[in-house]
């Protein structure tokens, strides 16, 4: 059998296929950062994005995820409400000014959260799902490491500083993702500008949110640790990016970044569909079988987000043994799709046979034989 490698001109087609890539070289003043294309999950951008970092209010997007799941699941409802403690009273930063004894609504909560931003109403949530704040942070560090969220671990359910109080920014946007996915009806809230409480309106804190670029969330947060940050993220022509920046320097810079950063993404960017599900890439020699030859489809349809230079300069080939010995059967992997580009992880796709393909009996191998010997056939 003879190694052969075959160049494909792939065409455009609507389909799609996770495809992770590697990140692009972009100068940004934020100390950490991570985007990502959620249609392909392919990564745009990665700056120290596995290093575990103060998170700030940040990391209330993972006290939202626990009211999001209970709702979900039927265990709590809107209208549940909790009982607001003297510590939930008193506590200082933000807040959506809550009053002790008072009972006030999941609904409400989850806006005090989102829009707000309220020490106030994590603290409730937290006693009203784990009966105390370390009770309830012990939970989100659980749940967090059952979701993947793996350079994460919660002290308190606000973001307060706190040295066991750290999420890096490739789990904010997992986190941000599976808020995205799992819960599209809930995830609106973090689109609402604002929210008014006890008479007091606030805005939303998300900069984004105000220009006209298709943000939808989700989260700022600041401490003097870590500076300031936004996990955010913005769709245009059903295309979604999430973002996370944290540890600049002002409101101003993480503003002006931020939008920098989301239109570069978009911009720089786009999805490209190569391949349908079950297309046909190539075909493949048999040796000694029914058929001389048997088709190579690729399982899944696959789509990936490049820069246009990238796409210029891909080269997509298939490296497999020819010919394949009979015999085959359906599904069985004979090739591997090799995808390769300028700043791109490369891709290998595995190839599989569309049909099956038996072997031939006893005389027609012989006669197979005596060709192959007298005129090279295969």
């Amino acid at each position: 059998m003879q190694r052969v490698v075959r160049t494909i001109a792939p065409i455009a087609f609507a389909a799609a296929l996770a495809a992770p890539a590697s990140a692009q070289n972009f100068d940004t003043p934020a100390r950490n950062a991570y985007v990502l294309d959620l249609a392909t999950n392919t990564v745009l951008l990665s700056k120290k994005a596995e290093i575990p970092m103060p998170p700030a209010s940040m990391s209330k997007l993972m006290t939202v995820y626990m009211v999001f799941e209970r709702l979900k699941k039927g265990s709590l409802t809107l209208d549940d409400t909790f009982l607001v403690s003297e510590k939930a009273w008193k506590k200082g930063g933000s807040k959506m000014f809550v009053k002790v004894g008072d009972r006030v609504s999941v609904s409400d909560l989850l806006r005090g959260i989102i829009v707000q931003s309220g020490n106030d109403a994590c603290i409730v949530i937290a006693e009203g799902l784990g009966g105390t704040e370390d009770a309830f942070a012990e939970m989100m560090t659980r749940r967090a490491k059952e979701m993947g969220l793996t350079n994460t671990r919660f002290a308190n359910a606000t973001g307060w500083p706190h040295p066991n109080q750290l999420m890096s920014a490739r789990d904010l946007a997992d986190l941000s993702r599976q808020l995205i996915t799992q819960f599209p009806e809930l995830y609106k809230i973090f689109n609402e500008k604002t929210f008014t409480y006890s008479k007091i309106k606030q805005s939303n804190r998300n900069p984004l949110l105000y220009r006209n670029i298709g943000a939808d969330g989700l989260k700022t947060g600041h401490t003097e640790a870590a500076g300031y940050g936004l996990t955010a993220s913005a769709i245009r022509d059903d295309r979604r990016i999430v973002m996370v920046l944290n540890g600049m320097k002002s409101v101003r810079q993480r503003s002006q970044e931020s939008l920098r950063v989301m239109e570069w993404a978009f911009r720089t960017f786009k999805p490209y569909a190569l391949f349908k599900k079950n297309e046909v890439i190539t075909k493949a020699d048999i040796w000694l079988g029914t058929a001389s030859t048997v088709p190579l489809i690729i399982p899944e349809a696959l789509k990936m987000t490049l820069s246009r230079d990238a796409r210029a300069k891909m080269k997509v080939v298939v490296r497999m043994s020819n010919p394949v010995a009979s015999p085959v059967r359906k599904g069985q992997q004979l090739a591997t799709l090799v995808i390769t580009a300028p700043n791109f992880k490369t891709r290998e796709i595995p190839l599989i046979a569309a049909e099956e393909i038996g072997q031939l009996g006893f005389v027609g191998r012989i006669g197979a034989a005596i060709k192959h010997v007298l005129w090279g056939a295969s």
